[in-house]
């Protein structure tokens, strides 16, 4: 179902090796797989930088309208239909989507598993997804800090000999790292976004649940031992790019109540938009002082005999 996702990611992956051949690496090394799979990674994370903006704007937006919701989950507690009804209505009201919260995660899947498709069909020697019996058998016999690119955990030293590991004692040793690796920038990638999260919406039932899970994301290091190492430095390239991604829209579009902080030491507030254009904004003026009031006296009316004897 997904074989035309896997034939593009084949194809970029060999045209960005095929470029690399001609800047001057030698296109059979470990150097020029490894680097194409980096590349390919950010071009697909520069791709989505657009949807993580507008996450993040989704996010502020529905955390300013939590309040709303609160009151519409007091008022209708006893009636579930309308609830969602009301709570759906008050998000097209305020211009939010609830789904783009999780869309860019959405969106990275299926290129994980295409790329993990396409390394599988390389292990297997499969001309495929772009890829000639040269470019497999190229792939297959790279070397990655001594272990094959193709190659798993799991996969046995016998493979390990036949795939081009001179050492498959060592090519274990370096996947066992970058398994390591995978985990810890799990972890940190996803503390990093439950920080935020906090500091949005700290009454969040949810965020106890999220916090367990960010605990157990080391353990997202295990389902990388049945992984090719080309696969793992897809992983890991794609979490280091998160976490700095999310460090400069985090500095530049502050939670409610927070000032970012821009590289001039400057502080603003917007939207995460404003890495690109960020608007100003006008600051309060004193309020004046009261002066005090000047009362105006009017003269007193004379009578009428006071004034004909004052004109004597």
């Amino acid at each position: 179902m997904l074989d035309w996702l896997y034939n593009i990611i084949g194809h970029v992956l060999v045209w960005i090796h095929s470029g690399l051949a001609f800047v001057g690496l030698d296109p059979d090394s470990g150097w020029a797989w490894g680097l194409s799979i980096v590349l390919l990674t950010a071009i697909m994370r520069l791709l989505m930088v657009p949807l993580f903006v507008k996450q993040m704007n989704t996010q502020r937006k529905m955390q300013e309208v939590q309040p709303k919701i609160a009151k519409l989950r007091e008022r209708y507690k006893h009636d579930k239909e309308r609830l969602q009804r009301e709570s759906m209505k008050l998000y097209q009201e305020s211009g939010t989507n609830p789904i783009m919260g999780c869309l860019p995660l959405l969106l990275q899947m299926p290129v994980f598993f295409s790329l993990f498709s396409v390394l599988r069909g390389v292990a297997e020697g499969k001309v495929q997804f772009g890829f000639t019996q040269e470019l497999v058998d190229s792939a297959r016999e790279a070397l990655i800090f001594h272990a094959p690119v193709a190659a798993q955990f799991n996969t046995s030293p016998e493979d390990l000999e036949a795939l081009g590991a001179t050492d498959p004692i060592m090519a274990k040793i370096v996947i066992a790292i970058a398994c390591v690796l995978m985990g810890t920038t799990t972890f940190l990638t996803m503390r990093q976004s439950i920080k935020r999260s906090i500091a949005q919406q700290p009454d969040n039932p949810m965020m106890q649940t999220q916090k367990i899970m960010m605990y157990m994301a080391p353990l997202f290091g295990l389902f990388g031992l049945m992984m090719p190492i080309g696969v793992l430095v897809y992983w890991v390239t794609s979490n280091v790019w998160t976490m700095v991604q999310q460090h400069f829209l985090y500095r530049n579009q502050p939670a409610p109540g927070e000032e970012a902080t821009t590289a001039k030491g400057n502080s603003t507030k917007g939207s995460a938009k404003g890495m690109l254009g960020r608007k100003k904004v006008a600051e309060t003026a004193p309020e004046p002082t009261e002066q005090p009031k000047i009362e105006r006296r009017q003269p007193k009316k004379q009578t009428r005999s006071k004034r004909s004897g004052g004109s004597n």
